[in-house]
């Protein structure tokens, strides 16, 4: 009996053993939404090369666009209540880029300066090569990462009203097309327009402005300049800049992205997160002052 022990206790102990060297023959799986390439890791030419930027012609999305000076409807009293009231407000020429900043763009500026590349938090992002065509909006960019972007520009991030005026233009329409969510005027909601994620800047026709800015109602959320401010309409209706407002936890974010539902779509939809979160729904674009 004593010798079956031992040797039932032999057996064991070989087989506990040999787990290790079994794992080890037989390898490893790696994570299924594992990117080829860890953004963060990469060398700027190396994530260059990864998104096309040898191969962007230079031009279409440096010109910017000129918003006349001028009163415009600013807000909605059918949306939230940070979205209230609805009101006529003016502001001074200024200047906004037509198209949401490119994967291209923003990585000639990585380049130049040696800020960090954009990325997710972790090193297991999901989408994220589909995300990478030169003619993409960047994302994975915080606030910070965009007015440092701006700032090397010589120009600066839109405040809300800016942004609201060159998307919505100066009639109150809640679209850049004017009322209703048939067809497909946008990069939102789904896949049902064509793309799962975001698009190349200026695919959708529809979705302009009628100062020729594009992409406000879909593609990804853009940073505004701001400073979060619940009931800033009803404090002030007549402050036509909102930075003027003192710092909160939050920045703002305008327009809705490829995943954006509901009343998320309208463009009086005012957004809000800590400045610092990344994010592949979140994108931003440059203005200036006259």
């Amino acid at each position: 009996m004593e010798g079956r022990f031992k040797l039932i206790f032999l057996i064991a102990v070989l087989f506990m053993t040999g787990l290790p060297l079994l794992g080890i023959w037989r390898g490893t799986d790696s994570p299924p939404t594992l990117p080829e390439h860890d953004p963060q890791s990469l060398p700027s030419s190396s994530l260059e090369r990864s998104i096309g930027i040898e191969s962007q012609s230079p031009g279409m999305d440096e010109k910017m666009v000129q918003i006349p000076a001028g009163e415009f409807i600013l807000g909605s009293d059918q949306g939230g209540f940070n979205e209230k009231p609805r009101h006529a407000t003016y502001l001074e020429t200024y200047w906004i880029d037509p198209y949401e900043v490119t994967n291209h763009r923003y990585m000639e500026f990585v380049e130049a300066t040696g800020h960090r590349q954009p990325g997710p938090p972790s090193r297991y992002a999901r989408k994220l090569e589909a995300l990478r065509g030169p003619r993409q909006p960047i994302v994975y960019v915080s606030w910070q990462d965009a007015d440092e972007y701006c700032r090397w520009k010589g120009k600066r991030l839109p405040t809300e009203k800016e942004w609201e005026k060159a998307i919505r233009g100066t009639d109150g329409r809640t679209w850049p097309w004017g009322e209703g969510l048939k067809g497909h005027q946008a990069n939102f909601a789904g896949e049902t327009d064509g793309f799962s994620l975001s698009a190349p800047v200026g695919s959708f026709p529809l979705d302009q402005s009628e100062f020729g800015v594009f992409d406000g109602a879909g593609n990804v959320m853009e940073w505004a300049d701001d400073w979060y401010v619940e009931d800033l309409y009803r404090q002030d209706k007549t402050v036509s800049n909102v930075s003027d407002h003192p710092p909160s936890t939050y920045k703002t974010m305008r327009g809705s992205g490829y995943t954006s539902q509901g009343g998320d779509l309208r463009i009086t939809n005012r957004s809000f997160m800590v400045p610092d979160f990344r994010d592949e729904t979140i994108g931003f674009r440059c203005a200036r002052s006259n």
